[in-house]
């Protein structure tokens, strides 16, 4: 259960160590990650806060990955709304956003925003 914590730990400081900062008018701030990412999973799903898919991670276990943006041209040509894509395996690239706000308290919140840029059915 410590190695978990521990890559899950190191991912998100890999994630915090390659962000740039853009500041919006409305003083929120969003932290864009430069790159793209690929990964190979199976589609789950989507629930009212996304697309799901299933992932294996470095330590073999599988993890949801949730995906909160997609491209309507792709919803056009894979309806993952539907559930006749649920347990198809795919390969996906995506970029994550962290949308930074402050809420009531002015205390800071962190959003993360996935946005899948494209699909590839296996």
């Amino acid at each position: 259960m410590k190695t978990t914590y521990l890559v899950v730990f190191a991912f998100f400081a890999f994630i915090f160590v390659s962000f740039k900062s853009i500041n919006l008018s409305d003083n929120n701030s969003v932290l864009t990650f430069q790159n793209t990412t690929t990964i190979v999973g199976v589609f789950d799903g989507h629930e009212d806060y996304g697309y799901n898919f299933i992932v294996k991670g470095e330590d073999d276990n599988e993890h949801t990955l949730t995906f909160q943006k997609i491209d309507e041209a792709l919803l056009k040509e894979f309806d993952l709304n539907a559930t006749a894509l649920v347990g198809s395996k795919f390969k996906v690239t995506y970029q994550t956003k962290i949308l930074v706000t402050k809420d009531a308290d002015n205390f800071e919140e962190e959003h993360e925003i996935n946005t899948i840029l494209k699909l590839e059915k296996l």
